[in-house]
């Protein structure tokens, strides 16, 4: 005598079982391609960057004044260098500073690199000054700084 076992499977199971399964597999998969380009984009943006991308803040004095300077950046250059709180007085005392300005900035935008800058005779200390500030707001956008 024979035992046979009769086994009754319904479709609706195994159809719930198969796209389950499928899922899970693919939701596995998803997640290893998001972690593994994850950790890859990291390195190779932050080494192909120059900058952190952000507006930056630093502060100067200029006679007992504290003036902001703001520098925007994208990862490749810089968008904008202005200070943020310069007074009537300060440009009226120091009449050299926002034409220095905007020449360091001229050159900037251009893409000349911050240590190559042109300063002419004429107001060498101020742009001095001001090119110091830059630099002191830069290291702050420095990507080689933020990786851990």
């Amino acid at each position: 005598m024979s035992n046979t076992k009769i086994v009754v499977l319904h479709l609706k199971e195994i159809l719930y079982t198969v796209l389950f399964a499928g899922l899970g597999i693919l939701l596995i998969i998803l997640l290893i391609i998001m972690f593994v380009n994850k950790n890859n984009d990291k390195s190779d943006t932050a080494m192909d960057a120059k900058y952190i991308p952000g507006v930056y803040n630093s502060t100067f004095v200029l006679n007992d004044t504290s003036l902001n300077l703001e520098v925007v950046l994208d990862k490749d250059h810089i968008n904008s260098i202005r200070i943020v709180n310069i007074d009537d007085s300060i440009s009226t005392m120091y009449p050299l500073v926002e034409p220095s300005l905007e020449k360091i900035a001229d050159q900037l935008y251009n893409g000349t690199n911050i240590n190559d800058l042109q300063i002419s005779n004429n107001s060498k200390y101020t742009e001095n000054y001001l090119v110091n500030a830059i630099k002191t707001t830069l290291e702050k956008a420095d990507p080689s700084q933020k990786i851990q």
